[in-house]
């Protein structure tokens, strides 16, 4: 929980963004960090701590199981057309470097909103541990489960306005496991020793999967698994999924541990250097909402750079708000739509496309 700008009774309105993950620290205050994004790390000044906790690169390369060669994308027209190399980087430093720029004071941990009500021209949110928060705008940056979301389309399905596609559940298309890599003997890895660039690997699999290997700062490499679930699988785990965490992902581990690592070996060597915190499983998931505010409540998005995207815009409409009235938080929210929603669909579906083409195969 993120509280922004001064007290609910101040002609500037108060701001309480719900979830403190990189949308909502964005918003306040492994990863690739490309054009798009890139320029307002500098207006934030932390372009140049960006970069030093990063590696640039500028193309992927794309193998069998044998290691052979079967093509590579990106390239180094990226930079010429768009003045950025890409970067890429672990998220908790990622995470830790946007978290040092929201002051402590204004960040309240162990929140989680379960229901809101709006009086006037303030919004009340009602935590699980019986806190209470006040505020003009309440943002959900709570994840794809937002509570804040659930909540504020439970009112819109009571007024009878909630689009249908927006009850649906969302579509899990993948299974995603990743981790983080410190081997003792770098020497095992020449690729360790290029400081300066970023080495990407993707290994194509038999059996609708990928491996997908990156070497970051401070001797590291960024590891993950993806795996397409077929439809009656992804029915199946729908209704256990969780969020990212070490939870169920030994079994996984197990599977992959005979399988080739673009760098050497094999996946077990890296899994045996990989502290047991930085292993994540989680089912990804695809769906673009229609609905995205309601009243004084607004939500941004729950991918990493889309979310970063959608809270720098959603930023600039609220600066250019003219006072905190119903009529000036609808005009920043609906401007906040109209410049985000059409590019984020885009985005969605050409990113479905090809994640499916990258590691399903199909």
């Amino acid at each position: 929980m993120v509280a922004m700008t001064g007290p609910v009774d101040a002609p500037i309105p108060t701001v309480l963004i719900a979830g403190a993950g990189l949308g909502g620290l964005m918003l306040g205050s492994s990863i690739v960090i490309s054009a798009n994004i890139l320029p307002v790390f500098e207006q934030l000044g932390i372009y140049e701590e960006l970069k030093s906790i990063s590696l640039p690169f500028s193309a992927v390369l794309m193998l069998d199981k044998k290691l052979g060669y079967l093509g590579d994308f990106c390239g180094p027209y990226h930079k010429i057309i768009t003045g950025y190399e890409m970067h890429i980087l672990s998220r908790p430093k990622l995470y830790d470097l946007l978290h040092r720029k929201v002051p402590e004071h204004k960040v309240s941990r162990g929140k989680k909103v379960l229901r809101t009500e709006e009086h006037g021209d303030r919004i009340t949110a009602y935590c699980s541990d019986g806190t209470e928060y006040e505020c003009n705008i309440l943002v959900g940056a709570d994840g794809a489960y937002s509570a804040v979301r659930q909540d504020m389309y439970k009112k819109l399905d009571e007024e009878g306005s909630l689009p249908l596609s927006d009850k649906e559940n969302l579509s899990i298309a993948y299974i995603n496991l990743v981790g983080i890599s410190s081997p003792p003997n770098t020497e095992k890895y020449p690729e360790l020793s290029e400081t300066d660039r970023s080495i990407v690997r993707i290994i194509v699999g038999d059996n609708n999967d990928s491996c997908c290997y990156a070497t970051i700062p401070n001797n590291q490499i960024c590891w993950g698994i993806q795996i397409q679930l077929p439809e009656h699988e992804a029915k199946q785990l729908r209704s256990g999924n969780s969020e990212w965490g070490p939870e169920s992902a030994d079994a996984m581990l197990k599977e992959y541990e005979d399988f080739p690592c673009a760098f050497g070996g094999t996946m077990k060597d890296l899994f045996d250097t990989t502290p047991q915190h930085l292993i994540s499983k989680v089912f990804l998931e695809e769906k673009i909402f229609q609905t995205w505010h309601r009243g004084r409540v607004v939500l941004i998005g729950d991918g990493a750079v889309m979310a970063m995207l959608d809270a720098v815009v959603l930023a600039n409409c609220l600066y250019n708000m003219d006072d905190k009235s119903d009529e000036s938080i609808e005009k920043a929210f609906s401007d906040y739509y109209k410049q985000r929603f059409f590019d984020a669909e885009n985005k969605v579906n050409s990113s479905g496309i090809f994640t499916r083409i990258l590691y399903g195969h199909i």
